[in-house]
């Protein structure tokens, strides 16, 4: 492994104007981090890092590095691009074991976080090193949000967010409230009221669009946000039919078939796959087929009603009529994107939406003073390194906002009297023992 990272580092031709870095994001400085690995110093170089993107662990990952940094680089024109992805792995795996600080000297104000996905976990650290006392509310049991419950654990293994989580969270002194949803029981006014002077809201696409055609109700169908969130719970049989060719599509497929299926068609109304190219690679590498300029017509309980498609004069995608076909399935996936679903939205008062989404500026500020916003609830559908570019810039922005606020005013229970607690009533080890 350290081999193959440094015979990559070692093709990188470190140029002045890197192109490389152009197509981050997040404008990772990609020559700079290579050079320290070249130079022998790792942990400078995962410093800079985890400092320019807190989620580089799961970056590394999960972009779509052929179309961002590997995409844009020089050496790719004529031949293979240096592949970045790799060596940020590597790096940032192997520096994040070094991550042991604690939390930042408390600047007495509050921040609270709706949703634990990649731009509210952004927001969070970045808070967190200003010295703001954070806490983050998901209405999941764990942190990661669509990075864990719709990335599959082949993909995104579970021990990268479980490790982010202890470094970035415990360490820092984040809190982390689970199974809360904001917009029930407690508002945002709630929070306000006890003392968070400023709420990021970041709330992911958890409800599925879907086909509007019948049979979506039937037994054997899934909605992809759903089945990928917990796919020993449905029973798809052998032969399974996904609808749809995201990258979304791309993890239904391989799931499926690492959960019983022997058989998996993926159907796409175009004539072109939308996942990227290696997910696309994988899936026909692990057994997929694909059905181009397939329109799905009715779901049935042997199959799927497909009707061929054509394009017309104008460049219009249409289906041809009479050329609906049965497609037999024991199981259906319907991947074709989420939608908000957020009781925030509904809830509270002076936030302003428009096509189902908050209303923000460029910097995450929402209608309401001290309410702010990015990632799928304010943008849409992103990816991962999106949503912390966005986070970013919001931290930032939130950060300018509550310095202009005067100090929060202390409790007025402050100097109440203090209870002594209890002594245990357990029996020690030692007081066991000396029991007759």
């Amino acid at each position: 492994m350290a081999l193959h990272v440094m015979e990559e580092a070692n093709r990188c031709l470190g140029c002045k104007k890197p192109r490389c870095r152009e197509g981050c994001p997040i404008q990772t400085n990609i020559p700079e981090v290579i050079r320290l690995l070249k130079d022998g110093k790792l942990n400078e170089a995962g410093w800079m890092l985890f400092e320019n993107n807190p989620l580089t662990t799961v970056c590394s990952i999960v972009c779509n590095h052929e179309k961002q940094c590997e995409g844009h680089c020089i050496r790719g024109i004529k031949d293979v691009p240096v592949h970045f992805s790799v060596i940020e792995n590597y790096i940032s795996t192997t520096y994040a074991n070094q991550m042991v600080k604690g939390p930042s000297t408390s600047n007495g104000r509050k921040v609270a976080i709706i949703g634990a996905g990649p731009s509210g976990l952004t927001i969070a650290v970045i808070l967190a090193r200003y010295g703001y006392e954070v806490t983050i509310f998901d209405s999941r049991d764990k942190i990661g949000g669509v990075m864990r419950y719709g990335i599959p654990d082949f993909r995104l293994p579970d021990a990268v967010l479980d490790d982010f989580a202890y470094r970035h969270l415990e360490l820092k002194g984040i809190k982390f409230r689970p199974n809360t949803t904001i917009g029930g029981a407690i508002s945002l006014d709630d929070l306000f009221r006890d003392g968070y002077q400023s709420i990021f809201v970041g709330a992911g696409l958890w409800r599925p669009k879907t086909l509007h055609i019948k049979g979506e109700t039937l037994g054997h169908v899934a909605f992809a946000i759903n089945y990928l969130a917990a796919p020993k719970a449905f029973r798809l049989g052998e032969r399974v039919i996904v609808i749809g060719s995201g990258n979304s599509a791309m993890d239904c497929a391989r799931t499926a078939i690492r959960n019983g299926a022997r058989y998996v068609t993926v159907f796409n109304r175009r004539d072109r796959i939308a996942a990227s190219q290696y997910e696309a690679s994988y899936a026909k590498l692990e057994g997929v087929e694909f059905e181009m300029m397939k329109s799905p017509v009715e779901i049935c309980d042997n199959g799927v009603v497909f009707a061929d498609n054509e394009f017309d004069g104008d460049g219009k995608l249409c289906a041809i009529p009479g050329s609906e076909k049965l497609y037999p399935c024991t199981g259906v996936i319907v991947a074709v994107s989420q939608e908000l679903g957020s009781n925030i939205l509904n809830t509270t008062k002076g936030l302003e939406k428009e096509h189902g989404i908050l209303t923000v500026d460029e910097d995450g500020h929402t209608s309401r003073p001290g309410v702010f916003a990015a990632g799928d609830v304010a943008h849409g559908a992103s990816t991962v390194v999106h949503a912390v570019a966005n986070g970013k810039r919001v931290a930032e922005a939130m950060h300018a906002y509550m310095q202009s606020l005067p100090m929060p005013e202390p409790s007025v229970y402050a100097d109440a009297p203090v209870v002594e607690p209890l002594a245990s009533s357990v029996l020690t080890e030692q007081e066991l023992s000396t029991r007759p």
